[in-house]
């Protein structure tokens, strides 16, 4: 979280100099596709963009040079996981209560000369613990609690820092994020139910088709599966957060930058 106040100042006029560094990125990923649709016979997803791509790679390079929107859009997504992180902490309460109650049944089993041990709590407890961790994922990243060597980091400027975020969400996070995306769309909706032809045999009624659990008395597992999508779409707007962010760093804009001073080094054990 930011410890400094963002100053009032308004963005500086249009010019390609004042772009934000996600425009650049965003233009060069515009210009690498068209060559590649046009003018390249390449199999490659570059080459074969969707059209609603092309308006959201034109819009990012629109929207790079208005720099209060940009950082309207950060404070936003933001604000998401400040939701996500209570539903994490409720859920964390949840698994502590279902697991401690199969702690309980499995070792009364003996007592009461029966299997007491309920199949759908156990199936809940797991399922709550992994929808726990998807949820608040986001929050790791945007509290910056992903380890770092934080006694070799911490003396770098705030520019060198930004740089090197900026640079590694663009070239690895990003992408890995947006592949992901794209895989798990088809693996939540066959969790779902949807076959490989395309079709949902229930229609809407998802909860009709959807995935079962393989051993006895479990829970569906088609929802969870789903949230591994969600998750990481959270994720990735997340990450698209910082980038903005280390962006306005890049350009000498400290105010929209969300700059976090540290006087120590963060040890993660």
């Amino acid at each position: 979280m930011p410890l400094g106040a963002a100053s009032e100042t308004k963005p500086a006029a249009l010019s390609p100099g004042r772009l934000h560094p996600s425009g650049w990125v965003a233009l060069g990923t515009l210009l690498a596709a068209i060559v590649a649709h046009l003018f390249v016979d390449t199999a490659y997803l570059i080459g074969h963009f969707e059209w609603w791509w092309w308006i959201v790679l034109v819009a990012g390079v629109a929207v790079s040079a208005w720099h209060d929107g940009l950082h309207r859009l950060r404070l936003l997504i933001e604000g998401i996981p400040s939701i996500t992180l209570r539903l994490a902490m409720i859920l964390a309460w949840a698994v502590f209560i279902l697991q401690f109650f199969n702690v309980i049944t499995r070792y009364s089993n003996e007592y009461v000369e029966q299997d007491i041990l309920i199949g759908e709590v156990v199936s809940l407890a797991w399922q709550s613990f992994g929808l726990m961790f998807l949820l608040a994922i986001n929050g790791g990243v945007r509290d910056g609690v992903n380890p770092r060597i934080d006694f070799w980091w911490i003396n770098f400027s705030n520019k060198t820092k930004a740089a090197l975020d900026f640079a590694m969400h663009t070239a690895l996070l990003l992408p890995f994020v947006f592949m992901s995306v794209r895989i798990l769309q088809h693996y939540a909706a066959a969790a779902l139910g949807r076959r490989y032809s395309g079709e949902w045999p229930a229609g809407w009624r998802v909860w009709q088709s959807w995935e079962e659990a393989v051993d006895a008395g479990g829970l569906a597992v088609g929802p969870i599966k789903t949230m591994l999508l969600v998750g990481f779409f959270l994720f990735g707007l997340q990450v698209l957060a910082e980038v903005i962010k280390t962006g306005f760093v890049l350009i000498g804009r400290d105010d929209y930058g969300a700059i976090v001073e540290r006087d120590t080094p963060l040890r993660i054990e």
